[in-house]
């Protein structure tokens, strides 16, 4: 496969798949029809290249947030905690996998936690190789916020967004795709009355106080966190679309496959 050649990352959110005010509560029936909506898109465009991944909602923040993974791992209890939090995105990851191959999706799961290392939260090692000959064979890969080992830290998380902006870098896709249960990006959180159309580099500064964070236990940052994340991989990533959108409105998700750019696009 030539690298960009119709690539596009699509990203199910954990409030979007779980109850995030629940702990292990995943929105079994919105999986079911997400995968579907990715069988739909592949069926209509067979030449679509997609790797698809997930956060981890109420399943992974909720222990990570108990023993701060994301800020380092070095006692006994906190290895306790790695060990949880890895165990719960895990679980919720197999949800998600056996949902799409439910609706005929050939999915493979290719988890951080044993591929990548990190040196202060920043991937310094990946092996992507196993991920592309997926790609290339027809296969669906998936990611998802996991627990890395970190030279420094001992140990820390990955969120799904950190995961594509490395793997975007790698692969140059042709659009980053963030569907959670928001229509796009709030200049007016928790109001949520101005919907952002497009977000550039020059007008983060003006805005990140009106876009906020979570409203649920996020120990990755939340809304602010994510544009500012990716308004840095435009920049990166010469022609990217990045567009944020609800995939809680059935066919949004095919639709945004097809081409369309719903909700707030990011970009130069």
């Amino acid at each position: 496969m030539t690298k960009n050649e119709n690539l596009q990352f699509l990203k199910l959110g954990g409030s979007l798949i779980t109850d995030k005010h629940q702990p292990r509560m995943p929105r079994r029936e919105v999986i079911a029809r997400l995968a579907e909506e990715v069988a739909a898109a592949r069926e209509n465009d067979p030449g679509l290249r997609l790797v698809l991944g997930h956060g981890s909602g109420s399943f992974g923040h909720v222990p990570a947030e108990r023993y701060g993974t994301r800020a380092g791992v070095r006692t006994s209890r906190q290895w306790r905690g790695f060990a949880e939090v890895w165990r719960d995105a895990s679980a919720l990851n197999r949800i998600v996998v056996e949902a799409l191959h439910a609706a005929g999706v050939p999915a493979l799961t290719f988890p951080p936690s044993g591929a990548a290392t990190t040196r202060r939260g920043k991937v310094t090692t990946w092996n992507t190789l196993p991920l592309l000959a997926a790609l290339e064979r027809g296969l669906l890969p998936v990611v998802y916020g996991d627990v890395v080992f970190d030279e420094e830290w001992g140990g820390t998380i990955l969120s799904t967004e950190n995961v594509f902006a490395y793997l975007a870098q790698e692969l140059h896709p042709q659009r980053v795709l963030l569907a959670g249960i928001d229509e796009g990006v709030w200049a007016d959180y928790p109001a949520c009355e101005r919907l952002l159309p497009k977000i550039a580099p020059a007008d983060f500064s003006q805005i990140r106080r009106g876009i906020e964070g979570s409203a649920a236990t996020d120990v990755t940052g939340g809304m602010a966190s994510k544009v500012e994340e990716m308004l840095a991989l435009v920049g990166d990533v010469p022609g990217l679309e990045v567009c944020i959108f609800s995939g809680g409105k059935p066919a949004n998700v095919q639709r945004v496959l097809g081409g369309e750019c719903l909700g707030t696009r990011i970009g130069l």
